[in-house]
């Protein structure tokens, strides 16, 4: 009889296997389909300049009617709903396109004038632009000399 040798790459890619299985691909356990419980929905971009913040995420086959925007101090909440398909005839052979409920909030660096927040949806991509609030924005300081 062979002795067999114990490989914990094997032990963890098992594991691995059967943790996807139970919990589904992202991790949600969410027997609806939704990826979106996981809080890390949608995949966000956040960079500055002098004057804004901007923030991207992608959000493919979602309308505009379907999202909503909230700014509050520091903090930008993203929020939205896709709709389940609707196929009334057939068989799933595969579905793997989340639905249902999302809300995405993150702490941006600096407080925000929420008066001229302003959105763009393009291609799937909402366009965020944030203006700084005047009191976080560098202010330069004249030097006066004696």
């Amino acid at each position: 009889m062979l002795a067999t040798r114990w490989d914990p790459w094997t032990e963890m890619n098992r594991l691995s296997r059967e943790m996807d299985r139970v919990f589904g691909r992202r991790g949600t356990g969410n027997e609806m389909g939704c990826p979106f419980a996981a809080g890390s929905y949608p995949a966000l971009n956040v960079w500055e300049d002098d004057d804004n913040l901007y923030a991207e995420a992608e959000l493919p086959g979602f309308n505009m009617d379907e999202l909503e925007i909230y700014v509050t101090g520091n903090q930008l909440t993203i929020k939205g709903e896709r709709r389940p398909p609707e196929h009334e005839d057939g068989t799933w052979h595969r579905q793997e396109r989340g639905y249902g409920k999302f809300s995405r909030m993150i702490e941006v660096p600096g407080d925000v004038d929420g008066d001229k927040v302003s959105a763009e949806f393009q291609n799937g991509v909402l366009h965020i632009t944030l203006p700084k609030s005047e009191a976080v924005k560098p202010r330069r300081i004249a030097i006066k000399a004696n």
